[in-house]
């Protein structure tokens, strides 16, 4: 099982997505493929991603059970943590509001 999520993705991309995985909402895909499709979608969303945002999930044989990775800028980024895939946040950027 695979899961997709898109953020500020373009059009093109989206209804690329949707022929491979369905998607369940807005920017939600999922799909069950083998690693080289798997592969193959995944270097479709670095192609087509743009200024957007996308983070993969995939099934496998870890402590977690899953394994992921991101493209793009996002507040959330993976970490590794002896070998288990966690996710740290930076800092909020501070708005112009604040002076």
């Amino acid at each position: 099982m695979m899961v997709i999520v898109l953020e500020n993705a373009p059009p093109r991309l989206r209804g690329r997505l949707a022929v491979w995985l369905l998607e369940v909402r807005a920017g939600v895909y999922v799909g069950n493929y083998s690693v080289k499709v798997r592969e193959m979608i995944w270097n479709t969303v670095a192609t087509g991603l743009e200024d957007g945002n996308a983070v993969m999930a995939w099934s496998a044989r870890s402590e977690s059970g899953f394994e992921f990775c991101t493209l793009g800028q996002n507040r959330r980024m993976p970490c590794d943590f002896d070998g288990l895939g966690l996710v740290s946040f930076l800092p909020a950027e501070p708005s112009a509001d604040n002076g």
